[in-house]
């Protein structure tokens, strides 16, 4: 083996051991902790990029980006907690209050599915005797019921349709909600590796020193708080706690809200709606579900 693979070899062995042991302190340094955001944090995983010691450490059209996709999970001057630190090969990952909604637990998709009204029995059948029919009468006869059935089944698709572009539009909502809520990340990025200078408290609050406030340490003279900025994006009014919200899937309800009292199906068209009965403290909620996502819920006092 030659000299220049038993160096690196030998680097390899000893990089992945400091860089545990760097993990572990900041771990223990930052975790827990409350800092203050210089600037608003989009309400995605994807978050922040950070790029210190060059000459366009944020790139600003990004940044936007993502707070105009995602909403504002964290405003200026409001306060977060470090939920998380993890060290990659090239970056860290600074977790701010969960990390940002999207990870791969996350309900993500948007989509409500549903097939087109099939042909009843008696359309196919109809369709059988068409061919075979001979006398013009009758077939006039049969082709003004088949009309009528068709355009009943495109009446239906329709209904189908409009029911699951709004289901599709509360789950947008709900999304939307649970991005605000899940938090942020700084990813502390550089070209090659980690530096030394980047694995201790010191270093990342300085590659961070411009978007985050430390606590009191960091207030120096005439230092005041960044005043709070409004989302760039109006956030969904919130339920009343303790009510569900229109767009959250069946399992999130039953979350929420404990095991159902009662539970019936029933086939509107093609789609499948599903109704729960829950009792809670607010009452007895009945809610609605369409191909599993909440189309519309009511409250009645106990």
């Amino acid at each position: 083996m030659s000299r220049m693979r038993l160096c690196l070899l030998a680097l390899g062995l000893t990089t992945a051991p400091l860089q545990a042991q760097s993990e572990a302190a900041l771990r223990d340094y930052f975790e827990g902790k409350t800092v203050v955001l210089k600037i608003a944090m989009p309400g995605t995983e994807n978050g922040v990029d950070v790029y210190p010691g060059t000459d366009k450490p944020l790139d600003y059209p990004r940044y936007a980006g993502r707070l105009k996709d995602y909403g504002t999970a964290i405003r200026a001057g409001q306060p977060a907690m470090v939920t998380k630190i993890r060290l990659k090969s090239k970056h860290i990952e600074f977790q701010l209050d969960g990390g940002g909604y999207g990870t791969m637990s996350d309900e993500t998709s948007t989509n409500v599915s549903v097939s087109s009204a099939p042909k009843t029995k008696r359309e196919q059948n109809l369709e059988g005797e068409l061919k075979r029919e001979t006398d013009p009468a009758k077939k006039r006869e049969i082709k003004e019921e088949l009309d009528g059935l068709r355009k009943e089944r495109e009446r239906e698709d329709v209904r189908n349709r409009a029911a699951v572009a709004e289901a599709e539009e509360h789950r947008k909502e709900n999304l939307r909600q649970r991005q605000i809520e899940g938090g942020s990340r700084f990813n502390v990025r550089f070209r090659d590796r980690l530096p030394d200078t980047a694995l201790t408290p010191e270093g990342l609050k300085a590659a961070l020193a411009a978007y985050v406030k430390f606590g009191t340490e960091d207030q120096g003279a005439g230092a005041a708080a960044a005043p709070a900025a409004a989302p760039l994006t109006p956030a969904m009014p919130e339920a009343p706690s303790g009510l569900p919200r229109k767009g959250m899937l069946l399992r999130e309800a039953d979350a929420l809200l404990g095991a159902p009292k009662r539970t019936s199906e029933r086939a509107e068209g093609r789609l499948k709606v599903t109704t729960r009965v829950y009792d809670t403290q607010a009452g007895q909620i009945t809610a609605e579900f369409v191909e599993g996502v909440l189309f519309r819920y009511s409250v009645t006092s106990n």
